[in-house]
């Protein structure tokens, strides 16, 4: 019998169904290509494109059907296995304490924004600093005028690392805390830069790493933040104290390359079993992507963790109150999944191909 939709619209559904497809199937590979890449951020909403195109494919499609049909049905069931951890409905992983407990001295709060260059509306991140009054806070995208637009909120931080850059990579780090070995670091890309500081809340000490890479788009390919990632991870599994890192990493939190990061440096996500924490973009909640993160060793519990409102940013903020109790959290938080050979081959593929491809670029310029 053949089929009441109109032979285009028909083709139209067919073409949609096979580029969808492609692209998640392109997406299981290592393929660094920006547009293979980007297939990676959406999952959410290609779960919900796929099963509404799957359904109305099996009632209109007799020609091909069942095997379109029946590919998207396999293929949304991986997907929700790749976001199944940023779901309710998975363990946590890093526990949560009691936010009536009395919070002790090694507690602190972090906020991280993302402020969106040439976004000029000063006020309403002057009024989240104030209101929020985080112990650590980290700015990204943040040029000279940034800078000087935020200079009454920060004034009271007695540590301030800077570096504004009119690129939409300057970043700026602030906090109250005690701090030593604090620097700034260009670890893949010139003007790219990434924060490491030693911060001790109470007693202890721990290692703070944050980050901004360069996102997958036309003209920029994954070589360089995906070994930006890998360099800080090995940081992190090197350093004798516990570490946090935080920042926009512009890659979703259930990409292949967060999650290498996660086994490399030993990391804890406390979004697991609580939800995707989605960040961007800011004004459509619908299609929200988590990317920017907060990654623990097992050394700490989480007492809350937010995604705040838009502050006029294409990123809303997020904040996180913490506290490093190292005896109690490894007793109660699951233990971070370790590298395997693999994995630790992937990571030397990842650094191997970025010096290629860093020898190539000088031997194309000279």
């Amino acid at each position: 019998m053949p089929s009441a939709v109109h032979p285009a619209i028909l083709w139209g559904l067919r073409i949609v169904s096979v580029i969808l497809i492609g692209g998640v199937l392109l997406s299981t590979s290592d393929l660094n290509q920006w547009w293979i890449r980007m297939w990676d951020f959406p999952r959410v909403q290609l779960v919900a494109a796929m099963v509404l195109l799957g359904l109305i494919m099996w009632q209109v499609d007799r020609g091909w059907r069942p095997w379109l049909p029946l590919a998207m049905a396999a293929l949304t069931l991986w997907q929700i296995y790749r976001i199944y951890p940023y779901t309710p409905l998975s363990p946590t992983t890093v526990a949560q304490m009691d936010v009536d407990t009395e919070p002790g001295d090694a507690c602190f709060s972090v906020l991280s924004l993302n402020v969106l260059q040439k976004n000029r509306d000063y006020g309403a991140t002057l009024d989240l600093i104030e209101r929020t009054d985080p112990d650590i806070l980290l700015l990204m995208e943040t040029d000279q005028a940034w800078l000087d637009a935020v200079q009454p909120a920060v004034a009271r931080y007695p540590t301030k690392l800077e570096r504004p850059i009119d690129n939409t990579y300057g970043m700026a780090f602030y906090t109250r805390l005690e701090t030593r070995d604090a620097m700034i670091r260009d670890l893949a890309q010139a003007d790219t830069p990434s924060i490491f500081a030693t911060i001790t809340a109470g007693e202890r000490d721990f290692r703070m790493i944050a980050l901004h890479p360069r996102p997958p788009h036309p003209g920029q390919d994954t070589e360089e933040r995906d070994v930006e990632l890998v360099v800080a991870a090995r940081h992190a599994r090197e350093s004798s104290m516990p570490v946090m890192a935080i920042g926009d990493f512009n890659d979703v939190a259930w990409s292949n390359t967060t999650s290498l990061f996660m086994k490399t440096g030993e990391f804890l996500d406390p979004r697991v079993g609580r939800g995707t924490f989605a960040t961007f973009p800011a004004n459509m909640i619908w299609l929200g992507w988590p990317l920017d993160h907060l990654f623990l060793t097992d050394e700490f519990l989480m007492r809350e963790m937010q995604v705040l409102p838009s502050v006029n940013s294409d990123h809303r903020p997020i904040i996180a109150r913490l506290c490093l109790d190292p005896a109690t959290a490894r007793a109660v938080n699951d233990g971070a999944e370790d590298a395997d050979a693999d994995d630790r081959e992937e990571a030397r593929d990842v650094m191997e191909e970025y010096k290629e491809d860093a020898v190539e670029d000088r031997a194309q310029g000279e």
